[in-house]
Order: C-alpha cells, then sequence, then structure tokens
C-alpha cells in the first residue's frame, strides 16, 4: 500500500477551493466547479433524504460501477460505459462524500471529524440508490477502494455477481504513513488541504496520476475530463483521506467473512499494479472466495479499465452467465 498512499497523500495536498462545511454535495452544482464539471447524471433521493449522483446508460441485465479512491463517476464515464453500455444497464455511482453524492450519515459529516464512512455503510447507501433505480439484484464491479465496497455490497446486500478490479480488499501490513494520518485526522484534515491549495500546479497533479497509472500512461484528456477541480474539491479530500485511513480497520473485519460470498467473483488485476500488489490483495482474495476466479493482466498496472478494457468487460461477461444473466 506504500503507493497508494503516496498518490493519495499527493492528491489530499493538492486540494483546491471548496465548501468545507457543505453539509449536502448536490449544493456544488451553485459553485464554479460545476460550472466546469457539471453532474453528468441524475440525482437519487434516498429514504433519509440523502441524495445519490447516478450515470445510468444501456439496456440490459444491470450492471453497477463503483470507482476507487479520489475518484467519480467520470473515472468510469470517461471511456469504460462504451465498452458495456450495448448490452448491460449501466449505473455509475459517485461514492458517499465523492463528486455529487452526500456523506452517508451524520456520523461521519463535520471538518474536524476524523470518522468515516465504513465499506459496509457505502454498500448500504449505493445499494438503496440502486434498487430506487429498480435494480434489485445487479452485477456490481469495484475498482481500487471500490473493491471493498462491491465486498461489503457481497457480504451484506444481494447481488447477482461482483467483479472486483485492482481491488484493496486484504488487510496489509504496515501504516499508511505519517503525512496520510494527518490528512485522515480531525485537525488535519479540515486544515491541510486549505493550506495546500496555493500547490496545486497541473505538474503536481500529473505527476501524482502518473504513479497511479504507471507503467500505462495517463490517456490523453483524461485529466481535463475527469476533473481535478472536482477530484480534489475540499469536502472530497477530506472524506477521501478519512475513508482510506479507516480501510485496513474495515477490511480487517471483512476478511473474515469473504468465504460466506456465494455468488460468482470475477477478480481482475494488473501484475504490475503497484498501488494495490496482487500478491497482497488480489491473490489472498481469490483463495478466500468459494466462487472467486482470478484473472491476472500482464504487463498492466492499477487501472485496467483505462488500458485493458476488454478484458474487465470480458470478466463483467463471464460474472454474468455465471449468474445466469446471459
Amino acid at each position: 500500500m506504500k503507493l497508494i498512499t503516496k498518490a493519495l497523500i499527493g492528491l489530499g495536498l493538492l486540494s483546491v477551493a471548496g465548501c468545507a462545511a457543505m453539509g449536502s454535495r448536490s449544493a456544488l452544482i451553485d459553485t464554479p466547479i460545476a460550472r466546469d464539471y457539471p453532474p453528468l447524471g441524475q440525482f437519487v433521493t434516498l429514504e433519509d433524504g440523502r441524495q445519490v449522483h447516478a450515470f445510468v446508460t444501456g439496456e440490459g441485465p444491470d450492471l453497477v460501477l463503483i470507482h476507487g479512491a479520489s475518484g467519480n463517476v467520470r473515472d468510469f464515464t470517461f471511456s469504460f460505459v462504451e465498452q458495456v453500455r450495448d448490452r448491460y444497464r449501466v449505473i455509475v455511482f459517485d461514492r458517499p462524500g465523492l463528486g455529487y453524492t452526500d456523506r452517508a450519515n451524520d456520523r461521519v459529516t463535520g471538518a474536524f471529524n476524523s470518522a468515516a464512512e465504513t465499506p459496509y455503510e457505502q454498500a448500504a447507501m449505493l445499494a438503496e440508490a440502486a434498487e430506487k433505480l429498480g435494480a434489485a439484484r445487479p452485477i456490481v464491479l469495484g475498482h481500487s477502494y471500490g473493491g471493498a465496497v462491491a465486498m461489503a455490497w457481497g457480504l451484506e446486500h444481494d447481488p447477482a455477481a461482483l467483479v472486483v478490479v485492482s481491488g484493496a480488499t486484504i488487510p496489509w501490513s504496515g501504516g499508511l504513513g505519517a503525512q496520510y494520518e494527518v490528512l485522515g485526522s480531525s485537525v488535519g484534515g479540515a486544515i491541510v488541504p486549505i493550506l495546500a491549495r496555493p500547490f496545486a500546479t497541473r505538474s503536481r497533479i500529473e505527476t501524482v496520476a502518473e504513479e497511479i497509472f504507471k507503467p500505462q500512461p495517463i490517456p490523453e484528456g483524461y485529466l481535463d475530463y475527469v476533473g481535478t477541480a472536482l477530484t480534489l474539491e475540499t469536502g472530497a479530500i477530506r472524506a477521501n483521506a478519512r475513508q482510506v485511513n479507516n480501510l485496513h480497520e474495515a477490511v480487517s473485519e471483512m476478511a473474515p467473512r469473504y468465504s460466506s460470498v456465494r455468488v460468482p467473483v470475477e477478480i481482475v488485476h494488473g501484475a504490475e499494479d503497484t498501488v494495490v500488489p496482487v500478491h497482497v490483495h488480489a491473490e489472498p482474495l481469490a483463495s478466500l472466495l468459494p466462487a472467486g476466479n482470478l484473472t491476472l493482466l500482464d504487463e498492466i498496472g492499477h487501472m485496467p479499465h483505462h488500458w485493458a478494457p476488454e478484458a474487465v468487460s470480458d470478466a463483467i461477461d463471464r460474472a454474468a452467465a455465471r449468474a445466469g444473466l446471459r
């Protein structure tokens, strides 16, 4: 986890102006950020009044896509949805606290609050949104941090199948480092993103993104499309830092339960992934799952859905077939 720590610290320290005390993420619509990077989809209002931003396209069996740390729906809509929208009804969510989706509950709100949504809480919020969109038993795909949310969905809800892409799902040895602990803390998370604003240069952002994509390059036009201003908005930085800061504890509790997941699980991981190493996460996960199948991609790093999209879409098709949806 050393590189994911470095990369996410970098993203956190590159925070730009945002709404520090914002209660609803949809309030971003009234800011300059939304003028440049508006919501791409619709807002789903949950029973407690919280809103989830969802991009929906295509026809066929329901497929939910869950992005990783520091991300939003634009990571998948950049190009990957074009691989699957012809045969699936694709639902791409902003995770809680990121993009335009609200935080999951009042327990985690507040600039000085170091608490964060667990993968269970995130899965519950997104599962409710999916059901309101008519997707009662979707195939659920999670990338990176989203892989933990997908596994929580499998543990607590009833998906048709799971696809885990470069997923951070297993407890790892070592810590996240002093800088990340500061950013995920109550005082550090409240203050550091604002103080770091002058350092949010294009070259610094590119350096961090290069670390995440390597050994592949950043796709042309990706950074402009995904919206660094939206990704690095202050509230999103705080939510992301605190979620990742609490991830080790969460997957430590989740991992002993993975053997209870009986639905088909397709695991896709790049052999050259140094952000979430395959030997730490994908291989142990596959060994714990009764219906797990691991596909290892030679020469591919942490972002297979950008650089090996056919392999990822093939895994979705296998999951659908194994679940009896095709």
